[in-house]
């Protein structure tokens, strides 16, 4: 390299030019920042100010709220608010101006953006048995904020990437060639913020968010305890799931933060809860209220939406838009929001439907183009069900051979995409992948206006009643017992008591 001293033998060091040395070095103080951490008092490298987090904070919650909607019912966002204000007024930031949300989807979740936007889902709620235990769920995400967990969390994402950013630059100085990851680097740069401040905490933060929740419990009357029932209640959630996924031969899906024990065997989360104390003042709050939190809960959605669509056994309908597809029987259906898919039991096998744009041309037109078929690729253009219809099936010594249909309905372009993990597979399934896609039909009036939620409804339990005899008329399916069981707190075995106020699903 020009005007630099080569190495006098193999494996000597390289000096960094001065020009390299002194940009390295400045970058690193350029970015250092610290700032006294409200709960500890001590200092902590941030590389955001509060008003770049409050603003950060403002400018995700309507993301957030875009992506799930904010769910349409008032007395209930009341009532959260309510209880999640007299939480923030005890924290270590009260001068912030908290919102607490319920949003609408049916995942059990709940998360806090930096600055003070706190969200509950409705599907948590209908989890929850008091309002002790939606007190600590909020008083966890409320830690959060107050320890700046976020703003941590970014700044040290950043961090990591200005020294990956500053290497890039000294290996351009070295070598000159390498300058396109410079480029690279400062793109990874730019686009850390969003992931930083929405990813999950690790057990270190997550312990934390416990104790600063049960120090808030603490002070505004609830139980501390609350907040092990709650984890508990999420931990019972993760052991359901991985009962259910055992039997549809699916990995397990993890709620952010759990522990990997129960609650009630972990010490140190016993310990951190423990140091909050009893509560410091009578509030008529230390039983719970859980008649209040029940009353406050009924008749809420649970599952799918009807905005969403709904599944009931293994048919998909659409009120709004007006359609309806069945599945295979026996086979897994999910309703995320941007697909409907079925697994077959085995997990060999798929079929999807999701939205395909507006229609251009033909069904034919419109798949060749999407798809960019040859044209060598046959297309059979139909009328099915009264639509139209294009199907193009690939070759089975193809790696994962498939099916796909575009149908027109109702001025939108469908997909319905069958495939199999191997010509073998596909071979087994081609039936019922046909079957599926040739199911896709309009609804009749009658038929949508029948479609509604399922909702959550409170009984009392009668003498003698069992989840068995509950489960014999609920709509969850082959694991109602034990669903029951975990929407009232008593997974994995327990039963009810003469009098106790239930929720089923109906």
């Amino acid at each position: 390299m020009s005007g630099q001293k080569r190495p006098d033998r193999p494996g000597a060091d390289m000096a960094l030019p001065a020009s390299g040395l002194n940009l390295l070095l400045g970058t690193v103080l350029l970015l250092t920042g610290c700032a006294i951490n409200p709960v500890t008092g001590g200092r902590d490298f941030t590389l955001m100010s509060e008003a770049e987090e409050i603003d950060k904070g403002r400018q995700a919650a309507s993301d957030i709220l875009k992506e799930y909607g904010r769910y349409d019912l008032p007395p209930l966002q009341a009532y959260v608010d309510a209880v999640g204000q007299r939480l923030a007024r005890e924290s270590h930031r009260p001068q912030l101006d908290y919102h607490f949300t319920v949003v609408d989807s049916p995942q059990v979740n709940a998360f806090a953006l930096p600055g003070g936007h706190v969200y509950v889902t409705r599907g948590m709620l209908a989890y929850l048995n008091s309002e002790a235990e939606l007190a600590a769920v909020l008083g966890h995400e409320i830690g959060h904020v107050t320890a700046r967990h976020g703003v941590r969390q970014y700044s040290a994402a950043v961090a990591t990437q200005a020294v990956a950013t500053v290497g890039s630059l000294a290996a351009s100085i070295l070598m000159p060639q390498a300058g396109g990851q410079l480029a690279q680097g400062l793109q990874s740069f730019l686009g850390l913020t969003g992931n930083a401040l929405l990813s999950g905490y690790g057990r270190g933060h997550e312990l934390e968010a416990d104790r600063l929740g049960a120090e808030y419990l603490a002070r505004t009357g609830y139980d501390p305890q609350a907040m092990i029932q709650v984890i508990g209640v999420l931990k019972n959630q993760e052991l359901f799931d991985v009962e259910i996924a055992r039997q549809e031969g699916r990995e397990p899906r993890r709620y952010h933060g759990i522990f990997a024990t129960h609650p009630d065997n972990d010490t140190r989360l016993q310990e951190v809860v423990g140091e909050a104390g009893r509560p410091v003042r009578p509030s008529g709050r230390a039983d719970g209220r859980r008649t209040e939190f029940l009353q406050q809960i009924e008749g809420i959605v649970f599952g799918d939406s009807v905005a969403h669509g709904v599944v009931r056994g293994n048919t998909f309908r659409h009120r709004e838009m007006g359609f309806a597809v069945s599945f295979p029987p026996g086979w897994r259906v999910r309703n995320r929001p941007d697909e409907v898919a079925a697994l077959s039991p085995e997990g060999d096998a798929l079929v999807a439907l999701r939205l395909f744009g507006e229609p251009r041309g033909s069904p034919a037109d419109l798949i060749r183009a999407r798809l960019r078929l040859a044209p060598s690729d046959r297309v059979v253009s139909m009328t099915r069900n009264g639509l139209p219809m294009a199907l193009v099936t690939a070759s089975v010594q193809n790696r994962e051979p498939y099916m796909v249909a575009v149908i027109y309905h109702d001025d939108q372009a469908f997909l319905l995409a069958g495939k199999g993990a191997s010509p073998a597979a596909y071979d087994r399934h081609r039936d019922a992948l046909a079957d599926s896609i040739g199911s896709f039909r309009t609804l009749a009036d009658a038929e949508r206006a029948a479609i509604r939620p399922l909702t959550i409804k409170i009984i009392t339990a009668a003498g003698g009643v069992r989840y068995a005899d509950l489960a014999r008329d609920s709509p969850l399916g082959a694991s109602a017992e034990n669903h029951l069981r975990l929407l009232n707190g008593h997974y994995p075995d327990g039963e009810p008591m003469i009098g106790q106020r239930l929720k089923i699903v109906e």
